[in-house]
């Protein structure tokens, strides 16, 4: 008998970049499939109703959360393929309790994430947006002062999968690079060179930082007005993680008085105001949150779970699987 499988995600302008004809082929290929041509995401009661024969679903963002009483109407489900990065929003303990396998598009996202700090790193070094938007006003500099990520020393905060993709791109760049984990294993420390560090010692050091701890109560406000003040003249901050991980009121004052630089992908509250103190200070590039994935990641983020569910009907070791214990650390958003 063919796999039944349900597409939670409605058929709408999200959905095609994730499913293109390519993709809903393959997915097509796999099993029965059931599209979601209702134009809006099911509701709690539908997604129960549908779930009643099906092995497989495949989801995105804004599904309605597996809890229990969704569960207990869903004898069959084996397999969750989520088309996001996190989990957590969606996934229950219950769904690990059920012994329901779970996949998502986490490390294709990653991997997106890490690219967009190298492109901020550049873009701020070499002053790319001042320079661009002094030449569309008829600026011609006879001289320009930049700056390059070469040679540089980077401190890394927090490892986990986007630091890692990020501590490989940064090896033809030849750079120094300190990291402040409790979890990186030696042994990855010594595969990449990079050099054990504590918090203080990157801030005082690193000509560039880059953010990457998850969002726990431990890590709320991390960086702290005294480490950011530690920062060596013309040092860049990258933040990419989560806005809270840094205390965003003492980044603002320290940037109005201090030689430093910033690039934000992440704030506290999201979007960022108008009138946030941040639009303010011009050694800051801001980005609205859109590190990754990049749009064209999606049909590779598509590609990648439908490979996964083939491989899960094969009984094979799946790519993308979310163990227990790994979506527990997982950001909410």
């Amino acid at each position: 008998m063919r796999s039944r499988i349900l597409v939670t995600m409605p058929e709408d302008q999200v959905f095609r970049t994730f499913f293109d004809q390519e993709n809903r082929r393959a997915l097509e290929a796999l099993g029965e499939v059931e599209w979601n041509r209702s134009g809006r995401q099911f509701t709690p009661e539908e997604l129960r109703e549908r779930l009643k024969d099906r092995q497989i679903c495949v989801t995105g963002w804004g599904s309605p959360v597996f809890q229990q009483e969704i569960l207990d109407s869903a004898p069959e489900l084996k397999l969750i393929a989520h088309t996001g990065g996190s989990v957590k929003p969606y996934v229950t303990e219950a769904v690990y309790e059920r012994g329901i396998r779970v996949v998502s598009g986490n490390r294709v996202f990653a991997e997106s994430v890490a690219e967009s700090v190298i492109a901020y790193a550049l873009s701020s070094l070499r002053d790319i947006p001042y320079y661009s938007s002094r030449l569309k006003e008829g600026y011609w500099p006879e001289q320009f002062c930049n700056r390059g990520l070469l040679d540089r020393s980077v401190g890394i905060v927090g490892y986990g999968m986007i630091s890692g993709y990020l501590v490989r791109m940064l090896q033809p760049f030849h750079n120094s690079i300190k990291v402040y984990s409790r979890h990186i294993e030696e042994q990855e420390v010594e595969k990449w060179n990079m050099q054990r560090a504590g918090l203080e010692e990157i801030f005082s050091q690193c000509d560039i930082i880059s953010i990457h701890s998850g969002m726990t109560k431990e890590n709320y406000h991390l960086i702290t007005e005294e480490l950011l003040r530690k920062m060596k003249p013309g040092a860049l901050l990258i933040n990419t993680a989560r806005g809270a991980v840094i205390d965003e009121e003492a980044l603002v004052r320290v940037l109005q008085d201090q030689d430093i630089y910033a690039v934000l992908d992440v704030y506290e509250k999201e979007p960022l105001p108008t009138d946030h103190p941040l639009t303010k200070c011009p050694r800051a590039i801001l980005m609205p949150h859109m590190g990754g994935p990049t749009i064209d990641r999606r049909l590779v983020v598509a590609k990648a779970v439908i490979r996964d569910i083939a491989r899960f009907l094969e009984g094979k070791e799946m790519d993308c699987e979310i163990v227990r214990t790994y979506a527990r650390t997982m950001s909410g958003g």
